[in-house]
């Protein structure tokens, strides 16, 4: 019966492969931007409420960890741990996808609704237990491994999902392509990069959404306090609609 089961989610998944490509294709253009407005709120959001720790940045947490053991600084087990959990979660997210049986735009709506669910579990569990209250506390602990692992969720997504994307968190990559993609069109000797317009075009629009979402989420911070963690849940679910 399992056997019937997946050949019959085979079927569905691959019933129509140009449909899929072309959604994928889709999915590709205007997906990634708004989930690097998601990813900019999610890391501003928690490194200001849960104890200076980085989300969806996640190897910043080894800058932070040694800036305070140098400075003896309080020690944050949370940022010890948020490397583990994303790699655990990232284990999670593949065999949530290998168990699903789907491929390209029809696994991106599961991982889409699976950040989704996490996302809104940091909100209502900062909204009830107030771990901006004690940033350093296990609540506050608690609320970074949830939101470590929707952000992990969000990073195996573009790979499992739509591979041909971006990075959406990490912006390091993208401000390198648009520097270098900019000085090779200023200049008049030879490219160094090979010419990739479209290209460099989703890189300036990941760094603005990028951007945008710690600019609000900065200020959502100051009005909302914990709420603040309802504009990447709204985001979310728009992501979900749009598909």
């Amino acid at each position: 019966m399992s056997t019937l089961t997946r050949s019959s989610a085979e079927v569905r998944n691959w019933t129509h492969p140009a449909d899929d490509a072309a959604e994928l294709s889709r999915l590709e253009a205007r997906l990634p931007p708004l989930l690097s407005v998601i990813a900019g709120m999610v890391d501003v959001t928690g490194f200001f409420t849960l104890g200076h720790i980085f989300t969806a940045h996640i190897t910043g947490n080894f800058v932070v960890a040694a800036a305070a053991a140098v400075h003896g600084g309080p020690f944050n087990l949370a940022q010890a741990l948020a490397i583990p959990v994303f790699m655990l979660a990232l284990a999670v997210v593949w065999l949530i996808a290998q168990a699903s049986h789907r491929r390209g735009a029809s696994l991106a709506r599961l991982l889409l609704l699976v950040q989704f669910l996490l996302l809104a579990a940091v909100l209502i569990f900062s909204v009830v237990t107030k771990p901006s209250t004690n940033p350093h506390g296990i609540m506050a602990g608690v609320a970074v491994m949830i939101a470590v692992s929707a952000m992990a969720c969000q990073y195996a997504l573009l790979r499992l999902a739509i591979p041909g994307a971006i990075s959406t968190a990490v912006m390091t990559g993208n401000l390198t392509n648009t520097v270098l993609s900019l000085m090779d069109m200023l200049s008049h000797g030879r490219s160094l990069m090979t010419a990739d317009a479209g290209r460099l075009k989703r890189s300036l629009r990941l760094l603005f959404g990028f951007l945008v979402g710690c600019v609000v989420a900065a200020v959502a911070i100051s009005l909302l306090a914990d709420w603040a963690w309802s504009l990447p849940v709204a985001l979310a679910a728009l992501a979900i609609a749009l598909q």
